[in-house]
C-alpha cells in the first residue's frame, strides 16, 4: 500500500540501486492483481531501465521465496509476451529480473541475505541449468542504516513497525499484571489480542504523526492501517499454529521410524541420521514403504 505510490517506489529503487532518477513515469507497474487465469498475485513488481523489478515483503522467514518469485516471474512474463509472440521466429528483447524480499520479523536475519533456487533442488548439481537469485534484505529498525537514509520512506515504515511492536509488548504486559490469567494461558486470546493490536497500530499512528513520519500518509490512511495490523497479526498466529502441529506430527513420524529401526537392530542408524538429514528422509521413505 505505501509503494504503490509510483514517487515513494521510485525513492526506494534509487536507494536500493544507487539510481538518480527522477521521472516517476518512467516506472511501469506490472504488479499482478489475481484476475489473470493464473489467479496470482505478489507484492510489486515494476520495470524501469529494461529492469523487471520483483519485490516482496515477509514478516516470517521465508527460504521458499525464489520458488514463489519463478511463479511471480512467469506469470508476469506471460502477460507482458502473450503466448503467440514466443513461436515468433525473432529473438525476443525482455527485461532483466531483479528479486528483493524485504524482512521486518521478529526472528533474526543479517542486514543482507541471498536465497537461491537451486539451493532447494532435491539434487545438487555444480551448474543448474535453472537459478534464480533473490537479495533478502533487513528493513527493521537498526538494520541496513545506509538503505534507510536513502530513502526516507522505507524508514518511517521501519519506525512504526518498531513503535508497533513496542505498544504491543506493553499493552501485553499492562493486561497480564490486571488480570488473574496471563494472555498465554487464554484458551482463546484473539478478541482481547485484536484490541491490543488496533490500539497500538492506533498510538504508533499517533506518534508517528506527531513526529512527522509519513504523516500524510498515516492522515490519509490511518483505517485501512489499522485493518491490516490486525489481519497480520491473525495471519501469524495462523502460522504458528500450523507451525506447531507440523511440529508434533514430525516428532511423531520420528519416534515412530527410530522405534522401529531400534526394533530391527538398527541402532547406529539412528545415531547418523540425527547428524544427517538427506539419510533421515531416506531412512523414512524406506520406514513408510515397510508399512505400505
Amino acid at each position: 500500500m505505501l509503494f504503490n505510490n509510483k514517487v515513494r517506489l521510485l525513492e526506494l529503487y534509487n536507494a536500493i540501486n544507487g539510481t538518480s532518477y527522477h521521472n516517476p513515469d518512467d516506472l511501469t507497474i506490472t504488479t499482478l492483481n489475481g484476475e489473470t487465469f493464473l489467479k496470482m498475485k505478489n507484492d510489486l513488481s515494476f520495470i524501469i531501465n529494461f529492469e523487471l523489478n520483483l519485490f516482496e515483503h515477509q514478516s516470517t522467514p521465508c527460504p521458499n521465496i525464489p520458488l514463489r518469485d519463478l511463479y511471480y516471474l512467469a506469470a508476469n512474463l506471460k502477460e507482458l509476451y502473450p503466448t503467440e509472440k514466443i513461436y515468433s521466429p525473432t529473438k525476443l528483447k525482455i527485461p532483466t529480473p531483479k528479486f528483493i524480499m524485504f524482512y521486518n520479523g521478529t526472528s533474526l536475519m543479517e542486514d543482507v541475505e541471498t536465497y537461491r533456487l537451486s539451493d532447494m533442488f532435491a539434487r545438487q548439481v555444480e551448474s543448474p541449468a535453472v537459478e534464480l537469485i533473490v537479495t533478502a534484505l533487513n528493513v527493521n529498525s537498526g538494520h541496513n542504516k545506509e538503505l534507510m537514509e536513502a530513502c526516507e520512506t522505507l524508514k518511517g515504515y521501519s519506525l512504526f513497525v518498531a513503535k508497533v511492536r513496542q505498544y504491543k509488548q506493553e499493552a501485553e504486559k499492562d493486561y497480564d499484571s490486571s488480570h488473574a490469567t496471563p494472555l498465554k494461558l487464554l484458551v482463546d486470546s484473539k478478541e482481547v489480542m485484536t484490541g491490543i493490536v488496533s490500539s497500538s497500530v492506533n498510538k504508533a499512528i499517533d506518534e508517528c504523526i506527531q513526529e512527522g513520519i509519513l504523516k500524510d500518509f498515516f492522515s490519509e490512511y490511518r483505517k485501512e492501517i489499522i485493518e491490516v495490523g490486525v489481519l497480520e497479526y491473525s495471519y501469524e498466529r495462523h502460522m504458528q499454529i500450523l507451525q506447531d502441529e507440523s511440529f508434533d506430527a514430525g516428532v511423531q513420524n520420528t519416534t515412530a521410524l527410530f522405534s522401529w529401526l531400534k526394533s530391527v537392530g538398527r541402532k547406529e542408524d539412528i545415531f547418523k541420521a540425527i547428524d544427517d538429514p538427506e539419510y533421515l528422509s531416506k531412512l523414512f521413505i524406506e520406514y513408510n514403504n515397510k508399512k505400505i
